[in-house]
C-alpha cells in the first residue's frame, strides 16, 4: 500500500509557501540594503515586490500576514553572478577541450540546469552567463525553460555562443583536414563581425560578448585579436539593438582597445595596468577580475595553495592596481571552471586579495544590478522585486558567512529555507 504521509507534507509545505509568497514579514537580525548594514529592520514582502524595508516601529504590520523570524541572520538582496558558465563543468573532471568536442549540447544543456538550481540555493537569484563555450544557444534555451517554470532556476542574462577573431579560438591543435566545433563564433571584418552580432543578438543573446585578446596558438601567450574598428563595429551593431557588449580581455593592449571600442565590461583584466585602469574608470567600464578561476586552475595544475605562483602573484598585483585606481569591480567569477553552487569563492578571493568586505558585498548586489541595467534588483527598498537571501551572522565582518546561505527568497516565493514564527 502506498503512503500518502509525504504527499501531504509536501502539499501541506507547497500551500504554506504559496502563502508567504502572498504576503509575508521578514525579521532578521540585520538587513544588509546594497549599501550599508542596517540593524533592527524588518522586510515586508507583497507578492513578488518589497513593499516596505526599515524599522520595525515605523511600520504597522497587516492583520494576518506570516511572520519569518530570522534570528541571528543577515538579511541580504539576492546576489547577482556576474561571470558564469552554467554550460561548464569544472576542468578538473573534464578538460575544456573534452566538454566542446565530446559532450554533446544535450547532454550540456542538462548539466547547465543542475547548474542553474545549485547557483540558486547558493543565493544566486540573478546570473549573467557569458557564453555557451560550444553549446551554440543552449544558453537561451535555459533561460527560457527557467522563465516558464519548467526548470528552477535564477533569473538568467546570456550571451550566446560569443564571437572570437577567426582562428584566434579553440580547441586547436588539429591538421588542417579536421574540422571541429569551436567554443565561439569566429569572424573578421567589419561586415562580419556586425553580421555575428546581429545573428546572436536574433537567436537571444541579451549582450555580446567579445573576445577581445587570445591564445593564436596553443600554448602560446595571449594577444589582440579583433582590430578597433572591428571591436567598434560589434559595439555598435550592439547598441543599435539596446543591447551592450562585453570583452574578455587580459593584456593591456586588448583591453585598451576594447575600453575604447565602448564595451561596458572587461573579464578578466589580468594583466591590467594602472593606465588600462584608469582609463577604465573615466569611461565608466566595470571590471570582473575572475579571481576563483585563476586560483582554480593553478589547484588543477597542482599548486598547493599556500607557496604564491608566478600566476596568482601578477593576479594579486593587477587587483591592487584595479582598487587603487578606483574603477568599479563587480562579482564574477567564471564559475563553471569550479563547481556551482561554489560561487562564493570569488567572494572570498576579493577579500583575501584586499577589498573591504562590505565593498564586496555592494559588488555582488547593486553594483552588478547597475551594470546590467537591473532597475528593481541589488537592493532592499520598497518598490524593488523581492530576491532575498539569509545567512548566518554578519558578511561585513566575515564573507565566509555566504558559504551558509539558509534562505532563498526569489520573486517574493521562498525557495529554500521552511517557514519560522
Amino acid at each position: 500500500m502506498i503512503s500518502l504521509k509525504p504527499l501531504f507534507l509536501l502539499l501541506c509545505l507547497t500551500s504554506i509557501l504559496n502563502v508567504l509568497s502572498a504576503q509575508v514579514l521578514l525579521k532578521p537580525q540585520q538587513v544588509f540594503d546594497g549599501n550599508a548594514m542596517q540593524p533592527g529592520w524588518v522586510v515586508y514582502v507583497k507578492d513578488s515586490t518589497i513593499a516596505y524595508a526599515g524599522p520595525q516601529d515605523r511600520f504597522q504590520v497587516p492583520e494576518g500576514t506570516p511572520i519569518m523570524a530570522l534570528e541571528g541572520m543577515t538579511l541580504l538582496p539576492g546576489l547577482i553572478e556576474g561571470h558564469s558558465h552554467l554550460l561548464l563543468h569544472p576542468y578538473n573532471e573534464t578538460s575544456w577541450n573534452d566538454q566542446v568536442l565530446k559532450e554533446s549540447p544535450a547532454e550540456r544543456a542538462i548539466r547547465g540546469s543542475v547548474h542553474a538550481h545549485r547557483s540558486l540555493m547558493a543565493g544566486v537569484t540573478t546570473l549573467r552567463d557569458l557564453g555557451s563555450e560550444g553549446a551554440g544557444y543552449a544558453d537561451v534555451a535555459l533561460k527560457k525553460t527557467i522563465e516558464t517554470g519548467i526548470i528552477p532556476g535564477p533569473r538568467l542574462l546570456v550571451a550566446g555562443p560569443a564571437i572570437v577573431a577567426t582562428g584566434a579560438y579553440g580547441p586547436k591543435g588539429f591538421h588542417e583536414g579536421v574540422t571541429v566545433p569551436l567554443g565561439a563564433e569566429p569572424a573578421s571584418g567589419v561586415d562580419g563581425v556586425i553580421a555575428a552580432a546581429r545573428r546572436q543578438l536574433g537567436g537571444g543573446a541579451d549582450f555580446i560578448k567579445i573576445y577581445a585578446d587570445y591564445r593564436w596558438t596553443p600554448g602560446a601567450p595571449s594577444q589582440p585579436t579583433f582590430l578597433p574598428e572591428e571591436l567598434e563595429a560589434i559595439v555598435a551593431a550592439a547598441r543599435s539593438a539596446g543591447k551592450y557588449a562585453v570583452a574578455h580581455a587580459s593584456t593591456p593592449e586588448g583591453m585598451k582597445r576594447a575600453v575604447q571600442a565602448g564595451v561596458e565590461t572587461i573579464e578578466h583584466g589580468d594583466g591590467g595596468t594602472a593606465e588600462v585602469f584608469r582609463m577604465m574608470k573615466e569611461k565608466g567600464v566595470v571590471l570582473y577580475p575572475t579571481l576563483a578561476a585563476g586560483d582554480a586552475i593553478e589547484r588543477y595544475g597542482g599548486w598547493d595553495g599556500i607557496t604564491e605562483s608566478d600566476r596568482i602573484s601578477r593576479k594579486k598585483e593587477s587587483f591592487r592596481l584595479a582598487l587603487a585606481s578606483g574603477v568599479a569591480i563587480g562579482f564574477g567569477g567564471d564559475v563553471g571552471v569550479y563547481p556551482h553552487g561554489e560561487n562564493y569563492r570569488e567572494l572570498e578571493l576579493m577579500v583575501a586579495y584586499g577589498m573591504e568586505p562590505l565593498k564586496v558585498l555592494q559588488a555582488a548586489t547593486a553594483v552588478n544590478a547597475q551594470t546590467f541595467h537591473l532597475d528593481r534588483l541589488g537592493r532592499i527598498c520598497a518598490g524593488f522585486l523581492a530576491d532575498l537571501i539569509a545567512v548566518p551572522g554578519d558578511p561585513s565582518k566575515d564573507i565566509r558567512a555566504l558559504r551558509d546561505v539558509r534562505f532563498v527568497m526569489f520573486n517574493g516565493r521562498v525557495v529554500k529555507g521552511g517557514p519560522r514564527e
